[in-house]
């Protein structure tokens, strides 16, 4: 947690830091990232950010969950603009796509999400990945009650390991289309904004199709892996 030296300061040096903080950890990941880079990019001494925070894990846990907050206030604002009574699979994968084109566009936040993701300590991943992981899952999960409410999930659908899919999948489409590599035999790298829209609806499909219907409204299986008769 940071200090109360950090809650007092201006808030233009507080911004300052963290988007050198940013910027070194999406370039360099955390156990590469240098502090004294960050002190140096930021304009001030190395020793003031251990007055701002007990130790680096500390700092780049502050740096992660405030990307992540940043980055879910704009989740927010798509939620509000995007018409709920619409079907539930077109509303997530607008989401979606709306996720991907901000991280085309935001790479400081696109930065930290790979450094947050791949970092190999195990340490450090818990201790960021929980609470990152957390954020979205308050998100998306009320989303996921309305759905099953009107009948586009299951009724019996286990919504906490829906919701939990759908959290694997945004760092996935953050950083797939931008870092070789991540694909599977789904392209995201290097294709075409058409193509990539279409291979993310085949990854959502693959979510939906167990634990409701499919767009079409054709019935699919049921969270137990059970097939059902059409209703």
């Amino acid at each position: 947690m940071p200090t109360t030296t950090w809650d007092n300061l201006p808030a233009e040096r507080r911004e300052r830091v963290v988007v050198a903080a940013m910027r070194e950890f999406g370039r360099c990941g955390y156990s590469g990232g240098s502090l004294t880079v960050v002190a140096r990019e930021a304009g001030v001494a190395k020793g003031s950010l251990f007055q701002y925070f007990p130790d680096k894990l500390d700092f780049f846990s502050y740096v992660a969950e405030y990307t992540s907050i940043r980055v879910r206030n704009q989740m927010t604002r798509w939620l509000a603009a995007l018409d709920p009574e619409r079907p539930f699979f077109e509303f997530m994968l607008e989401l979606m796509l709306a996720w991907m084109r901000y991280y085309d566009e935001h790479p400081l936040e696109r930065g930290v999400t790979a450094a947050t993701n791949l970092e190999l300590d195990p340490q450090v991943r818990v201790a960021v990945r929980e609470p990152v992981n957390r954020i979205y899952v308050a998100a998306l999960h009320p989303f996921a009650d309305r759905a099953r409410e009107r009948g586009e999930l299951h009724p019996e659908a286990d919504l906490d390991a829906f919701v939990a899919l759908l959290v694997i999948l945004l760092p996935h489409f953050a950083l797939a289309p931008h870092l070789p590599g991540l694909d599977v035999s789904v392209r995201l790298y290097g294709v075409s904004d058409e193509e990539r829209t279409d291979a993310a609806r085949r990854l959502l499909l693959g979510i939906f199709a167990g634990f409701g219907r499919l767009p079409d409204g054709s019935d699919v299986w049921t969270a137990t892996g059970k097939p059902r008769e059409s209703v």
